[in-house]
């Protein structure tokens, strides 16, 4: 029976619904039925054809303004987001306005894929309250670090962070921002060596990997880095190693013996270091195989979806890999772990992540990669994954 609530069930629990399930959903948010926010907000290029239509709508709800419509217009919003389309704005201003914008880290994702000349300077009011709530604040974290070097406008209000409890992702930031921040070197360097009073331990590594994307200067990092990988603090210490690559051919010893640890995202962060930095995929890859579980629901304790965007990174070398992956991405049933509010963007993350992973890796079995929805956000740029305190989320390394 064609309904609404079996049209929300579908596109949730469906890599491949029926077309009028979405055409339900969109129909359903633009009569300003709540229920369907979840999915739609979520939705991005599987609602490309309804575009107009999603436009149209949240122009309507921005122009009547009623208090109760937050909620649709944030999912219009992000949907329109979620192609890339720029008519999602208005709505995003308004977000930000009014200190609605999504704390979920992935929608937050969403809104990155808008361009930041544009958005950016109403996301920095947000950023200048510096408010104690983090649930405020993660958006504009996200966002920051996702824009990167376009969010240099924003370095000197981020310097501020790092005298709050949200120094981790000051540093993080800082670093995304890259070269535009070299003016706060120093501050960067003494947070990396424990001289700042703000520093804590699991700042050290991140401080010093931001210190070597603003300078160039890779000198503190490698030694920060490889100390913490020496010292047991594996998962404050290998994703920056793996950035670093070649240059931190003095700890691949050290790397490599973390290849057998007890803790899967040890291995899977050990294996991946190990390639970056001498090149050499073959005792890396039995181990990234080993983390790739076709029954994996989606649970973040388990670092699946990341070993197979490390496999695809190796490409062709990972050729055994392939057989493995192509029956997951045929799969027509989506990731179970996640709650309603984030399941489609997980499952579409892990479609793109299988999906590339298979195209770098070539024709390591018969028959073409089976066709499936477009990604609804990019993952950030591959340069550096956070402490595992942070790692541990279904999009793998989240801080990159």
């Amino acid at each position: 029976m064609r309904t609404l609530p079996s049209a929300v069930r579908a596109v949730i629990r469906h890599r491949r619904p029926a077309p009028w399930c979405w055409e339900a959903v969109v129909a359903a948010v633009d009569a300003g039925a709540t229920s369907a926010n979840g999915a739609l907000a979520q939705a991005g290029p599987a609602v490309r054809g309804h575009a107009d239509r999603i436009a149209v709508s949240l122009d309507g709800y921005l122009d009547r303004l009623f208090p109760t419509t937050d909620g649709s217009i944030e999912a219009l919003t992000l949907a329109l987001a979620g192609m890339g389309d720029v008519r999602a704005l208005p709505g995003a201003r308004f977000l930000a306005k009014k200190g609605r914008l999504p704390s979920l880290r992935p929608r937050a994702h969403i809104l990155a894929l808008l361009p930041a000349a544009e958005l950016l300077p109403a996301v920095l009011p947000v950023l200048r309250k510096k408010t104690e709530r983090h649930y405020q604040n993660t958006a504009v974290f996200e966002l920051l670090a996702a824009w990167g070097p376009a969010a240099a406008p924003a370095a000197l209000d981020v310097v501020r962070y790092l005298e709050t409890a949200f120094a981790y992702d000051a540093l993080r930031i800082l670093g995304r921002i890259g070269p535009p921040a070299a003016a706060f070197a120093d501050r960067l360097a003494a947070f990396a060596t424990g001289r700042d009073p703000q520093s804590r331990r699991h700042h050290e590594a991140v401080a010093a990997w931001a210190h070597w994307r603003a300078t160039g200067d890779d000198t503190l990092a490698l030694k920060v880095c490889g100390a913490a990988v020496r010292s047991g603090g594996a998962g404050r210490g290998l994703p920056y190693l793996a950035d670093l690559g070649p240059a931190a051919a003095a700890h691949a010893d050290a790397v490599r013996g973390l290849l057998e640890s007890p803790g899967a995202w040890t291995r899977v962060a050990a294996a991946h270091a190990y390639w970056r930095i001498t090149g050499d995929p073959e005792p890396a890859v039995p181990v990234l195989l080993a983390a790739v579980d076709p029954a994996w629901t989606g649970n973040p304790a388990l670092p699946t979806r990341e070993a197979v965007r490390l496999l695809g990174e190796i490409g062709g070398p990972a050729g055994a890999a392939a057989p493995l992956l192509r029956p997951i991405l045929a799969s027509e049933e989506r990731l179970g772990h996640p709650f309603e509010g984030e399941r489609i963007l997980a499952d579409e993350n892990y479609v793109r992540t299988l999906t590339e992973a298979l195209e770098r890796i070539g024709p390591g079995a018969e028959g073409p990669v089976p066709a499936s929805p477009p990604a609804l956000a990019a993952d950030p740029a591959p340069a550096v994954g956070a402490g595992f305190h942070l790692l541990r989320g279904w999009r793998g390394w989240r801080a990159r």
